[in-house]
């Protein structure tokens, strides 16, 4: 049965760790001290069962939003076939994460100041080579953002839209997942479907659900509500209501011009959606769950042992 709660009474858990002997003893540690010290970087993974729904404007938004409550705050753009969040913010990197991927620079390199508190990983576009990493693709990503931990208190990662491998990869080594979906049936749909998949081929049981594009919040917890109900049919997880954002003609107004509606309009209804989810996620209290696949960051909890194939 779907567990439904409320963002304030979320309650993560640890999870057993078992892909790998060499694993076995950090899995021990790990459930004696029942969860992970909550310091050190938060990596947050955006994802959507469908594109439409706003995704990349959310990650903007509420980057910026976690910046203004004094947080360091990195973009990671993981649609690496079309990416766009550059555009988005009006920014024109010279190099990409395709770059990096390819070994021609390094993730320092690449990296771009969007304010004095965010940095974006940009992602490149019209490239196939990148759009399913391979498992030395992945460990090296995962090698280039494990040196910049002590740089940043968030890490947001925007995914692409779907269910292909790139964006399950990003989703479960992140260690928290928003969902974003729209009053669309569509959305509603795809969105379970993406749950689903994490759910059974993955072992990801705790999900955050953003409704973007509402009418108001009544709109929103009926969305919320039917995607919870017919999870609640077929799976064991938990799904919790992180809020939502109301429709906005001035964050169309902002797109245009390639801003962040919380930095064109802060004054925007918009806007004020993004500083209450923002607030949320920083009262939410994280107790970190230690996972049996690759995970950014955790490296140092596995006693040395080998991320397992699984992404």
């Amino acid at each position: 049965m779907t567990s439904v709660r409320g963002t304030g009474d979320q309650a993560d858990t640890l999870r057993q760790m078992a892909r790998s002997a060499k694993r076995a003893t950090a899995e021990t540690a790990a459930a004696d001290a029942a969860t992970v010290p909550a310091d050190g970087i938060r990596v947050i993974s955006v994802t959507s069962g469908k594109g439409g729904v706003g995704k990349s404007n959310v990650v903007a938004n509420l980057a910026m939003a976690l910046a203004e409550q004094d947080k360091k705050v990195l973009i990671v753009d993981a649609d690496l076939g079309v990416g766009n969040l550059d555009v988005l913010l009006g920014l024109s990197p010279q190099y990409n994460l395709n770059h990096v991927l390819s070994g021609e620079c390094g993730l320092p390199e690449i990296i771009v100041p969007v304010t004095p508190n965010i940095k974006l990983i940009p992602a490149g576009s019209g490239v196939q080579e990148y759009t399913s990493l391979g498992q030395h693709e992945k460990l090296k990503l995962l090698d280039e953002l494990d040196m910049l931990e002590e740089s940043f208190d968030v890490m947001i990662i925007d995914t692409e839209a779907g269910i292909s491998d790139n964006v399950t990869y990003f989703t479960v080594a992140a260690q928290e997942i928003v969902v974003v979906v729209s009053p669309e049936p569509t959305s509603i749909t795809d969105a379970y479907a993406l749950i689903k998949l994490l759910a059974t081929r993955y072992s990801e049981h705790h999900f955050k659900v953003l409704v973007n594009m509402a009418r108001d919040s009544e709109d929103a917890l009926e969305v919320f509500r039917k995607l919870a109900n017919v999870a609640g049919r077929f799976l064991d997880i938990s799904l919790d209501y992180l809020g939502c954002v109301v429709k906005d003609e001035r964050l169309v107004e902002a797109v245009k011009k390639q801003k962040a509606v919380f930095e064109l309009f802060p004054d925007a209804e918009a806007s004020g959606c993004f500083s209450t989810l923002a607030r949320r996620i920083l009262e939410n209290s994280r107790q970190t769950r230690l996972k049996g696949n690759i995970q950014f960051f955790f490296r140092r909890y596995l006693d040395g042992g080998s991320p397992g194939d699984q992404a």
